[in-house]
């Protein structure tokens, strides 16, 4: 064990195995981040898909529905940006 201590070859190429076990962490943000919003396009296209059907059915409804539909793609929204947030933070621990 002390062998590995004096030798500088040991040592660098355990600092080299040390840095590229840090890669990982970047690579899960990444993901973290393009799956965040992938789930958030498809979450507000099916809201604005839904919505336009539900006026379609019912013209009547439709500031109701444009209410609601905005304000359910203003959360869908919200909780992307966060988990993204998170997902990044990830990369900088």
């Amino acid at each position: 064990m002390l062998a590995f201590f004096q030798d500088p070859t040991a040592q660098d190429a355990a600092l080299k195995m040390a840095n590229a076990a840090n890669y990982g962490w970047g690579l899960g943000a990444g993901l973290a981040a393009g799956l965040t919003t992938i789930g958030a396009g498809l979450g507000i296209g099916r809201i604005g898909g839904q919505a336009a059907e539900g006026i379609a059915r019912q013209p009547e409804a439709a500031d109701a529905i444009k209410g609601n539909a905005l304000l359910l793609a203003a959360f869908v929204e919200g909780v992307a940006l966060f988990a993204a947030v998170i997902g990044l933070l990830m990369a900088v621990r």
